[in-house]
């Protein structure tokens, strides 16, 4: 007879037999037992906000800084003509052979790419950045924020300054940057530096934001004074290397080759800079980062975008600092000024300036150094006067100035134009594989075409193609790549912006597929 009570009790001890053997299990197993893996974790403030509130504060105002502008920072790619039989360091060992001065190479003029940074100052497309980014380039090409990417122009390049204008012909209206003043800056005073450098896949930037302080203004390092010396279209004159402007502005916010081009703006957003050159004995940055004032920059836009050339002034005087030495001879209240050591018969200062006079100020405005003085007289226009403060003879006397015109204006600014040929387009350059080359790669038998090269930041290293180097390139699309022409036909058919599918073989056989877009 069932007895509910009973029952009852059968399901009640049931119960604490399977409680107590699952707590028996679990204790065997180490659930119940104190964990040793994840020790207890807090995340309550160790400091309290309001003891680091203007760090905070700061911080806020970088992040804020970095929105506003960096949708104004461009990447620019360029594409130069180089004598080139590929970069050896990319190639496999054994295939360096080809590649050797005294090889097999191929010694066809090659589209090197590169690049660096600009920003947008129009809404129409006008992009300031540096010479040294486009000089010699014969295809400009600009990546917006947004991964689009169009062909550019160059406007005006001027090696003077290191300063250039390209342009960008779209419908819409681009976001822009605010320009500052230069001449306000402070040493002491926090800038950042961006960039947009987008290197590759392997290591893509395409963004760069740096902070920093003003480390110190008007530094002259020789650069575009060297650059100049050594430039063809200036051998039969070097002298007018003298005519390079250097007057940077240091700072200590990390600046990389990637970033050149890139604006350097203060805390209210405005550009007072242009990221331009580090101070390395590597080639990256080691604490001394340089930029090109903006009010110089903004001189020389001006005129690359009026003219297309620099109308550029000049006081006709051979100069130099003012030494310790100098200032104690010519009885200066302090070592400070520009001392003229020759004067143009036949230039603006013939009637005003003589030999050993000392320059110490322009237009009121105080001048210690030649770069202060030459950056003060290129933010000027020819025909413009000028009062010059001088000591001669120990005594302090202004005298005015006309301005003229440096008869170095007319040089090229831009490359001749060549054609870029389809596999240059994707950044890759294969080599055809003889009985020899088969035998050292391991392919067995002659035929087809190897991987050599894969130029830096082109389509193809985005898609990490280098990754390939010294493997066949057997297949594109449905197409069988026999030799190097059969790849140029197959790539000259594709249009921009197709997608093209790369097939590889490695030495043992395994076979790998690239989908690339063509630029």
């Amino acid at each position: 007879m069932y007895d509910p009570m009973k029952a009852k009790g059968r399901v009640i001890a049931l119960t604490a037999i399977v409680l107590m053997g699952g707590v028996a299990l679990a204790s065997g197993l180490g659930w119940t037992s104190t964990s040793h893996a994840m020790p207890p974790i807090t995340e309550s403030p160790q400091v309290p906000a309001s003891a680091v509130q203007p760090a905070l504060d700061l911080s806020a105002a970088f992040t804020n800084l970095a929105d506003a502008v960096t949708p104004a920072v461009v990447r620019i790619e360029t594409r130069r003509a180089v004598q080139s039989r590929g970069s050896r360091e990319q190639v496999p060992e054994q295939f360096r052979r080809f590649f050797d001065e005294e090889g097999n190479g191929d010694d066809t003029p090659r589209n090197a790419i590169a690049g660096g940074s600009g920003f947008i100052v129009s809404s129409d497309g006008y992009i300031l950045t540096n010479n040294h980014v486009v000089e010699g380039a014969n295809d400009l090409r600009v990546y917006f924020p947004d991964r689009r990417y169009f062909s550019a122009r160059v406007v005006g390049a001027d090696p003077f300054t290191d300063v250039a204008v390209i342009k960008v012909d779209v419908e819409e209206e681009l976001p822009t940057m605010a320009f500052g003043n230069s001449d306000d800056i402070n040493v002491g005073e926090w800038i950042l530096a961006i960039g947009n450098p987008g290197f590759g896949a392997s290591t893509q930037l395409d963004f760069t934001v740096t902070a920093g302080i003003i480390s110190a203004r008007g530094r002259g390092l020789r650069l575009l004074q060297n650059d100049i010396f050594r430039d063809p279209r200036f051998a039969d004159d070097p002298s007018v290397s003298g005519y390079a402007i250097e007057d940077f502005i240091q700072t200590d916010a990390v600046i990389n080759p990637g970033n050149s081009g890139g604006p350097m703006v203060n805390l209210q957003g405005q550009v007072v800079g242009i990221n331009s050159a580090i101070a390395s004995t590597t080639g990256v940055y080691q604490g001394y980062g340089f930029a090109i004032p903006i009010n110089l920059a903004r001189r020389i836009m001006e005129d690359l975008v009026e003219y297309g050339y620099v109308k550029r002034p000049r006081i006709g005087v051979q100069i130099q600092d003012v030494a310790s030495e100098d200032a104690e001879a010519y009885g200066l209240p302090s070592v400070s000024g520009i001392l003229v050591q020759s004067v143009d018969e036949l230039g603006p200062s013939a009637r005003a300036l003589e030999p050993e006079d000392v320059i110490r100020a322009l237009d009121g405005q105080p001048v210690g150094y030649v770069s202060e003085l030459q950056a003060e007289i290129a933010e000027r226009r020819p025909g413009e006067s000028v009062e010059v403060t001088i000591y001669r003879k120990g005594r302090q006397m202004t005298v005015d100035i006309r301005l003229g015109e440096a008869p170095i204006n007319n040089f090229s600014t831009a490359a001749a134009e060549r054609p870029v040929l389809a596999e240059e387009r994707l950044g890759i350059q294969v080599e055809a594989i003889d009985a020899e080359l088969a035998a050292e790669a391991g392919f067995g038998e002659a035929g087809g075409v190897l991987l050599t090269e894969v130029a830096r930041g082109s389509a193809a290293e985005r898609r990490s193609v280098d990754g390939f180097l010294g493997q066949k390139l057997f297949q594109v699309n449905d197409s069988r790549i026999n030799s190097p022409q059969d790849l140029r036909r197959v790539l000259d058919g594709v249009e921009a912006g197709q997608i093209i599918s790369l097939h590889f073989q490695d030495r043992a056989g395994s076979e790998r597929v690239v989908n690339i877009r063509m630029p």
